[in-house]
């Protein structure tokens, strides 16, 4: 057999095997393939020692299609399905199992969001979950094993929320795309909801259903005291056409939502409720799409994101425009690198509020207050350091049962407009305080706050009174009192001690008149 017939027939049975069900083709295989077909193009369009250069480059153009066609024929496998659904209707799955990315448009979604895709993209959703078992992450956590839902750069119109097609799985990626809620899309609902599925399509509930895989019945009898884990969520703008939020995460373990812009939310940018550890990082949410100086300001509603669970962390995230910027309900939360300018407070805006009293445990660090501030109802274990305030941004430490204690607020910037505004505010009377440091805070058109106050007071007298009420936080307060008293009297060795606290106020008296410089300082800590 020549060396051309050897490779015709390798063509012919090349094509057969591409239309054989689907079925994945080896690396040796295409490999020897491609070889034959060189040696074909060398043995019919060259003579011995010449080659012929329009016939040889005709073949060679050839040769890539081919190659790429292959390539990309060998791409599209993701996970399996019996051989006899697969038909124009069904959805993209191959028999064996390959390279597990769904391409949503291969699921008949539309790109330019002029049709709904809903039901194409829970689809691709839930062909995600029919995969074999890849053993368990937390106890009744499935492992899919890395799955990724490509938007493919499309923006896409939704009339329901997404959701993942059953509780108990984790380990997926949602990524690169837009996703714009529809004009009838529900209004207290989100266009990502990480929830049990309530708002399951008839699609949906008729994959679950026909469903023979062994992972269908794990998930449905998942034991897991969390519905899904380490669910990533990344490269999204999720636009709610102001009809709901924008993602939300119910008890949940390790989500990442991680570059990410959400606007037009009319209830929040981002709910985050029970679990643990959500990470949000490098993102942007806004009600409004604006910069800054927007003349409807002060009619801005919503929440952009609302932590209702604990060990969460929000780093380098902005947020510009929402009533409030950051509400947290639950313990033991860290806020680094936020930049909050949502709502002043003028306007009755609030930047970040701890709406958590009696067991806060929150760190904000690093972060920038602009024209709004923080507020924290009955702080305890509240630190904020290293962070800026602009344009009369306050901390306002609120009382619902007196408590203030562990709390520590240092090392902060902040900047006014000489108005008069305090750096630190209270409301409500406070009388369980301990443990709380205010202190090493600079200010500039803003008048200085502290728990711990340095002051003095020169003059002949026997009797010298030092006055903290413009400096000390909480009134009445001055658990701790260190004084010098300095006089250029003669030789003699003067009588003196401290005789008042009282109303913030520090008296020292002397057994004599004498001209004394008299230093104090005090703590309310």
């Amino acid at each position: 057999m020549s060396l051309s017939q050897n490779g015709e027939k390798t063509d012919r049975k090349m094509m057969e095997r591409r239309n054989m069900g689907g079925r994945n083709i080896s690396v040796a295989t295409l490999s020897m393939i491609l070889g034959l077909f060189l040696i074909h193009v060398s043995g019919d369009n060259s003579r011995v020692g010449k080659f012929s250069a329009s016939p040889y480059h005709d073949q060679m153009r050839q040769l890539q299609a081919f190659k790429a066609s292959l390539i990309g024929r060998q791409s599209v496998s993701v996970s399996p399905i019996s051989p006899s659904s697969s038909s124009s209707s069904s959805s993209p799955l191959q028999e064996a199992i390959g390279p597990r990315v769904y391409h949503v448009t291969n699921y008949g979604a539309d790109p330019t969001g002029k049709s709904d895709s809903t039901e194409a993209l829970n689809k691709a959703i839930a062909d995600a979950f029919q995969v074999p078992s890849e053993g368990f992450l937390m106890e009744g956590i499935t492992n899919l094993g890395g799955p990724q839902i490509n938007l493919e750069g499309g923006n896409y119109l939704i009339s329901k929320p997404l959701q993942l097609v059953a509780a108990g799985a984790g380990n997926l990626m949602i990524h690169g795309g837009t996703l714009r809620a529809s004009d009838d899309f529900p209004v207290d609902g989100y266009l990502i909801d990480l929830s049990p599925n309530s708002w399951a399509s008839s699609t949906e509930q008729e994959i679950r259903k026909g469903s023979s895989l062994k992972l269908n019945s794990q998930l449905t009898s998942s034991s897991s005291s969390y519905n899904y884990e380490y669910i990533t969520l990344r490269d999204l703008m999720l636009d709610s056409n102001y009809r709901g939020g924008g993602i939300s995460v119910i008890n949940s373990l390790r989500t990442s939502i991680d570059n990410c812009y959400i606007a037009h939310f009319s209830t929040n940018g981002i709910l985050v409720q029970g679990g643990h550890e959500t990470y949000i990082r490098n993102s942007f949410l806004g009600q409004h799409i604006t910069a800054g100086g927007d003349a409807g300001e002060r009619n801005y509603t919503g929440t952009a994101i609302n932590l209702m669970g604990n060990d969460n962390a929000v780093t380098d995230v902005v947020i510009f425009s929402a009533a409030i910027g950051i509400m947290a309900s639950g313990q033991a939360n860290t806020f680094s690198g936020v930049h909050c300018y949502n709502k002043a407070t003028g306007f009755g805006g609030t930047g970040i509020y701890l709406k958590l009293p009696g067991l806060t445990q929150t760190r904000i660090v690093n972060s920038y207050l602009d024209y709004t501030g923080i507020v924290a109802e009955d702080p305890v274990q509240l630190h904020i350091s290293s962070s800026f305030f602009l344009g009369d941004a306050f901390i306002l430490l609120k009382s619902i049962n007196g408590v203030a204690n562990g709390v520590t607020i240092v090392d902060n910037m902040f900047s006014g407009s000489n108005k008069g505004v305090d750096i630190i505010q209270l409301e409500g009377p406070f009388t369980q305080i301990d443990q709380v440091v205010v202190d090493r805070n600079s200010a500039k058109g803003m008048n200085i706050k502290a728990t711990v106050a340095r002051g003095s007071v020169e003059g002949n007298s026997s009797s010298w009174t030092v006055d903290f009420n413009p400096v000390l936080l909480f009134p009445n307060l001055i658990k701790h009192v260190q004084y010098s008293l300095s006089s250029s009297r003669g030789s003699s060795f003067p009588s003196h001690a401290l005789r008042n606290v009282s109303e913030n106020q520090v008296v020292i008296e002397s057994d004599l008149a004498m001209p004394a410089n008299v230093f104090v300082t005090v703590d309310q800590a």
